[in-house]
């Protein structure tokens, strides 16, 4: 199996934490000669933000609260020391949380030829705005306010959305439309389906 780099995609609540720890453990199984790498932006603005210890880590908790887009600058910074500290040429690498935007998505792509990549799966979890509203709030996080919510939905259409459409239009990459309101097996199921590797 060649090193796949395979970027989830899909509002908050769509799933894709869950998805990426069930595929990290098929891909670790099938191919255990290679690494599983799985990077998740969100739980290190989380870490970051629990911290409070200056300005930065205090902003970093507000905008979780508010549900507000954190800063590309540091969204780029923790990303990038993700892949500095974790990325191999020879690694499976599961993404979460970034891109979050088109100027992201092209920041990434300067990475890509840096560790020997150019081919690109994306999992778009296709989850209804109803459907994500009520499990971010039954699963009873502290920055799932009704407020905070509607804010990420909103960034999410006006901000992520698009960079489906980048990675529609790049070269060497496969975009595939997953039904993210099936259960945790079936959507599993057809992610193995679409990446050949069940």
């Amino acid at each position: 199996m060649n090193p796949l780099t395979i970027i989830f995609i899909g509002p908050q609540g769509s799933g894709k934490g869950t998805q990426i720890a069930k595929l990290d453990a098929v891909l670790r199984e099938k191919d255990p000669t290679r690494t599983v790498v799985d990077f998740q932006t969100g739980r290190r603005f989380r870490a970051l933000g629990i911290r409070s210890e200056g300005y930065t880590e205090k902003k970093v908790s507000e905008a979780l609260d508010n549900g507000a887009l954190q800063p590309l600058f540091l969204s780029i910074v923790l990303w990038g020391d993700a892949l500095r500290e974790h990325m191999t040429p020879e690694c499976h690498a599961l993404i979460d949380g970034f891109p979050r935007t088109v100027v992201e998505a092209e920041v990434f792509e300067t990475a890509l030829p840096y560790y020997q990549r150019n081919t690109v799966v994306v999992i778009n979890l296709e989850t209804p705005e109803e459907i994500v509203r009520g499990r971010m709030i039954t699963r009873s996080r502290s920055d799932d306010t009704k407020d905070s919510i509607e804010e990420r939905l909103r960034w999410y259409r006006e901000d992520t959305v698009p960079v489906l459409e980048y990675y529609r239009k790049r070269e060497n990459t496969d975009v595939f439309d997953i039904d993210g309101t099936q259960s945790i097996e079936n959507v599993h199921e057809q992610i193995l389906r679409a990446l050949n590797v069940a």
